[in-house]
């Protein structure tokens, strides 16, 4: 498929790559990556200068969808950032 190509998480948290979680902040508390930052979507535009241009950023939420905005977001403001997709299934990817 055009646009998929495969993610080395692993190699990405050896860079120190951030976890930000986009979900909101009861979605949070109710489960989330240990170490991760919890930026809601709807206050990244505020929030983004929170992150460091000099780390990789790897965003994540409950499905994929709110992380895949934040990506968008995010890369054009020259961050390198991947879509981690949902919280659970990308802490099962950083663990390899």
């Amino acid at each position: 498929m055009l646009g998929i190509q495969s993610v080395d998480y692993s190699e990405l948290m050896s860079r120190g790559a951030v976890i930000v979680d986009v979900r909101t902040k009861g979605e949070y508390a109710g489960g989330h990556i240990k170490g991760s930052m919890n930026i809601p979507l709807d206050r990244l535009q505020s929030d983004y200068k929170k992150l460091k241009k000099d780390s990789p950023v790897i965003t994540c939420c409950a499905s994929g969808m709110r992380s895949g905005s934040a990506k968008g977001f995010l890369k054009g403001k020259g961050f390198e950032v991947v879509n981690g997709g949902s919280w659970s299934g990308l802490q099962q990817k950083i663990r390899k």
